[in-house]
């Protein structure tokens, strides 16, 4: 069956996979590449947002096509991803900027509250 997948289907899949996996890539690099703690939680957190949610539509196309049937499995994956990555995000920010404030670090972005 896989044989005979529709020309229009291969590249819709591999366009969304390719950009996926690149965007991911980025991502990693990304972590990899920039100076500081603040700067490196950005990067990877597109990269497994926006990368990850193209393999999975990518996923779900093929699969829907495929099985002539709806395919909700991405769906919920790409939905648990898109809402747990960003509050991952916020804690580890607030986190290590609560304790670089107690630390008294050199590199600690100011605070917005007004001074005693």
């Amino acid at each position: 069956m896989i044989d005979e997948l529709p020309l229009w289907l291969s590249i819709l899949v591999s366009v969304c996979v390719v950009l996926g996996a690149g965007l991911t890539m980025a991502g990693c690099l990304g972590l990899v590449r920039f100076p500081d703690f603040y700067r490196r939680i950005h990067a990877p957190t597109v990269g497994t947002s926006m990368g990850g949610g193209l393999i999975l539509v990518a996923s779900a196309i093929f699969f829907t096509v495929t099985q002539q049937r709806l395919v909700i499995h991405e769906m919920v994956i790409f939905l648990f991803v898109t809402v747990t990555t960003p509050v991952t995000l916020m804690l580890l920010a607030r986190a290590t900027l609560f304790r670089d404030r107690i630390e008294e670090a050199r590199d600690t972005p100011p605070s917005d509250a007004p001074k005693d």
